[in-house]
């Protein structure tokens, strides 16, 4: 039997209310590796004709979070960012995502972003994950045909995110 976004959408909730800390986030990443090996629920939910480039699939009533779809048919290179107040979970469903996780070097103020530095950056392959905290400046670069499910602490389309550019 296929896992559905209802048990993903649960088992997150699960996560969260047992701990929201750490160890709740590893727990949502063993879901959502779950989650991402599954072909039919990625041929379900994450298609282009939904989710190109990125579409709300749940967003919790009560906890706020937010899992959402992701495909991108052509590469694609973002920029050094964070989620401003809440934390972020990538998932790989298909295609090869390139990770850089950044140091801060010069904190912004008013209109002057902060500024940053690549200190790390890695691949993720179907069915890894990755955790970022609030805070946690990072950038992707997507092959072409990449699928992707990340969960969101807060659904990102209301959430004012930090000025942010590499040094």
């Amino acid at each position: 039997m296929s896992y559905t976004l209802e048990q993903l959408s649960q088992d997150v909730r699960n996560a969260l209310k047992g701990d929201p800390g750490p160890d709740g986030k590893k727990k949502i990443c063993e879901a959502l590796s779950r989650a991402l090996r599954d072909k039919e629920l990625i041929t379900s939910y994450v298609n282009a004709d939904d989710c190109k480039p990125r579409k709300v699939l749940y967003e919790d009533p009560e906890l706020g979070f937010c899992i959402c779809g992701h495909v991108y048919e052509e590469a694609r290179s973002g920029e050094p960012h964070d989620h401003g107040p809440t934390w972020a979970i990538y998932g790989v469903a298909e295609g090869t995502t390139e990770m850089t996780e950044w140091d801060t070097v010069k904190k912004g103020s008013g209109d002057a972003p902060t500024l940053v530095t690549p200190v790390r950056s890695y691949e993720m392959r179907p069915g890894d994950c990755q955790f970022y905290d609030a805070g946690v400046v990072h950038s992707p670069r997507m092959s072409p045909s990449t699928k992707l499910i990340r969960i969101e602490g807060g659904n990102l389309d209301h959430i004012q995110r930090s000025n942010i550019k590499a040094a």
